[in-house]
């Protein structure tokens, strides 16, 4: 069993779709940077409301921007390379954002938990399964976008043989295990996206 030692932050009510950055800024403490979800949501994090233009509903793309705000509830969320660009943006040059979309987990396993540093990891809440969302048209290209629901940002920490363990924010879950193969389903439900941050500069590590 493999398990590192992360912060645990709570998304609550404070930030009901903000798994994203929660989990973002739980990986950025463990690595000794100071910010918190407040600062991280208001300075490095884009945003975008919706619209309605001629009766049909106008949103961001989620590839490009968050959707909504994450302190509302009846926002979404964001994916991959929003969370990369927040990222990037915060730790210049102390450090290199990669987007492992498409990685396989054994991979992120060896490239960054092996090495003592979590991964940014999406897949559903509490596991549930992805249920065809919401569409609405992209405000940039004018395209229908269908929103797969129960998206979940989550901080994998760890494995053993049948699990893959992760700080989820979602309602106080804690250092949780979730089954190796329902985690993988999910996470190919969600497209297989994953964030990694390899520091150059050396900082002191959470503990």
């Amino acid at each position: 069993m493999k398990i590192i030692k992360a912060p645990y932050i709570n998304q609550g009510d404070k930030f009901p779709t903000g798994c994203e950055s929660v989990s973002a800024v739980m990986l950025l403490q463990y690595l000794g940077y100071s910010i918190t979800v407040e600062e991280f949501i208001a300075d490095y994090l884009e945003k975008e409301a919706f619209e309605i233009r001629e009766g049909k509903w106008y949103g961001p793309d989620p590839n490009q921007t968050f959707c909504g705000s994450p302190y509302d509830a009846g926002a979404f969320g964001c994916y991959a390379p929003v969370i990369v660009k927040a990222l990037q943006k915060f730790i210049q040059e102390s450090g290199e954002v990669i987007d492992e979309t498409g990685t396989p987990i054994e991979r992120l396993l060896t490239e960054y938990i092996d090495r003592d540093i979590p991964v940014i990891f999406w897949a559903c809440i509490n596991m549930r399964k992805p249920l065809e969302g919401p569409s609405w048209y992209l405000k940039s290209t004018g395209e229908s976008f269908t929103w797969i629901s129960n998206e979940h940002c989550m901080l994998l920490v760890g494995y053993d043989e049948e699990k893959y363990y992760f700080n989820d924010p979602y309602e106080n879950n804690g250092c949780i295990g979730y089954p190796r193969e329902i985690v993988e389903e999910r996470h190919r439900a969600q497209y297989g996206m994953a964030v990694g941050l390899k520091p150059t500069a050396k900082k002191q590590k959470y503990d």
